[in-house]
């Protein structure tokens, strides 16, 4: 009776645990995200580049002239631009719509309008993909959507 108890108390308490490491890395994940856009907004490239995976992605999606596009921006030269020095602050205000975690992949969608300094430039939707490396959640894909209107 005894072994019939421990039994279905663990039962009871496995997805308790799973559900707190669930929080957990939904946490770290985000902890990621909202590292990477700090770094965006103090041109801090090196901070950024501390939230990239190796080979990382970085696509926007386009509609010109009616027709959508899929552009491919360089990492390198993404962490450049955001290294320069500019004239106003790069400041993307984001908010953590949906977070799904399985085992080591994050896929995070977060609703965004992005500001230069203090004037509104665009908004639109992240889309990041995460791998749960050795030093942690790292970003392995970035795809946006920009658009002027209707953001709300």
């Amino acid at each position: 009776m005894k072994h019939l108890l421990l039994v279905a108390f663990l039962l009871n308490a496995l997805p308790a645990a799973h559900a707190q490491k669930s929080t957990y890395d939904a946490d770290a994940a985000k902890k990621t995200i909202t590292t990477f856009f700090e770094g965006l907004r103090k041109g801090d490239s090196t901070l950024v580049r501390s939230t990239l995976a190796p080979g990382v992605v970085l696509q926007t999606i386009s509609n010109r002239g009616g027709k959508t596009q899929v552009l491919v921006e360089s990492p390198k030269e993404f962490l450049k631009a955001v290294g320069t020095p500019h004239n106003a602050v790069w400041d993307e205000r984001i908010t953590f719509d949906k977070v799904l975690i399985d085992a080591n992949l994050a896929s995070v969608w977060t609703p965004y309008e992005f500001y230069l300094g203090t004037s509104f430039s665009h908004c639109g939707y992240n889309s990041f993909q995460l791998v749960k490396l050795a030093e942690g959640w790292k970003i392995v894909h970035i795809i946006d959507t920009r658009r002027k209107e209707k953001c709300k």
